[in-house]
């Protein structure tokens, strides 16, 4: 699941976004954008919802088939809040307190209002998982302590209330290019950044991203070659190159010998990547009509599965039926 909090760039798509588009048809995918979770963070009224929308388009336009993956919204399915309660009476403070993220989260806002949905959104994020009957989880690293959680919370359930949740076990998934800020070839690019200088968002246009590109930092010397570790900011241009272009940084790099070059058709190629999901994003965020129907139906396909497993949930504690 992504939340509505920013605009996606270039590393979303190239690092995890394509790959959903091209694992599509090998797997019973489920893609949520999670509004819900966006609220730890959102104070403004509209803004959640305007970005759930162009993120639902982003979705669509990238290549998500709406007839083949399930494609959400988080708060058009009630289970996962209705889940997400059971979930957190099967987690201990002590759990939820360890967890990384929610230190970070509260070291970084010092002083100002810090939501209790920070401290027991894994709860919720348990949820989301646990509702589809998942065997495994693709997860990046920063992620894995929530996998860890998630599986805590379904192994007690189970020992208290019978074999109700499968168990799932985190993966990596598989690896898509490495996204390097452009002003800062040592660091992700991300969509938290404090400047987006060195991002290429999606929706970025041609003039844009040629000229960051072009302003993109490299090193001192002048050999074109791929090599993490001493030519950060060239192997990141070799790598987004051949990404765009389904080549290897290697291949790539036998063609240049000047950085200006490499700069400049690194940004042509990305030009062109994003062409044709601009040119879809416009088609659907024009037709909101069109947008909610899509997102209709994946919620449909989602709360079939979803409200099995909560009435099972529900069967196996022995709740009251309504």
């Amino acid at each position: 699941m992504i939340q509505p909090t920013g605009e996606l760039q270039l590393g979303n798509y190239l690092g995890a976004l394509r790959n959903w588009v091209i694992g599509q048809h090998d797997c019973d995918g489920f893609y949520g954008i999670a509004d819900l979770h966006a609220l730890t963070v959102t104070e403004q009224p509209g803004t959640v919802g305007q970005a759930t929308l162009e993120l639902a388009a982003m979705f669509f336009a990238v290549g998500l088939d709406p007839e083949v993956s399930t494609a959400f919204v988080q708060s058009h399915v009630p289970e996962h809040t209705q889940l997400s309660w059971i979930a957190e009476c099967n987690v201990s403070y002590g759990e939820l307190s360890r967890m990384t993220q929610f230190k970070d989260k509260t070291t970084k806002r010092e002083g100002e209002f810090i939501s209790a949905g920070l401290f027991s959104y894994p709860a919720l994020m348990a949820a989301d998982i646990l509702l589809y009957d998942p065997d495994e989880v693709p997860v990046g690293d920063d992620q894995r302590q929530h996998i860890e959680i998630t599986r805590d919370i379904a192994l007690r359930f189970n020992a208290r209330f019978g074999d109700t949740f499968v168990v799932p076990k985190g993966v990596m998934p598989k690896a898509g290019a490495r996204v390097m800020d452009l002003q800062d070839p040592t660091s992700k690019m991300s969509k938290t950044a404090a400047t987006d200088a060195g991002l290429i968002n999606m929706l970025d246009d041609p003039a844009s991203i040629l000229k960051k590109f072009k302003r993109a930092v490299t090193d001192s010397e002048n050999e074109v070659r791929f090599d993490r570790a001493s030519k950060p900011g060239i192997s990141n241009l070799l790598e987004i190159h051949a990404a765009a272009t389904g080549r290897t940084p290697e291949d790539v790099a036998a063609d240049y010998t000047q950085y200006g070059a490499l700069k400049a058709a690194t940004g042509e190629a990305v030009v062109e990547l994003l062409r044709p999901i601009q040119a879809r994003y416009a088609e659907l965020i024009s037709d909101r009509g069109q947008l909610a129907s899509l997102l209709r139906t994946g919620s449909e396909k989602a709360r079939t599965i979803a409200s099995a497993t909560l009435g099972r949930v529900y069967d196996h504690i022995g709740l009251l039926p309504s």
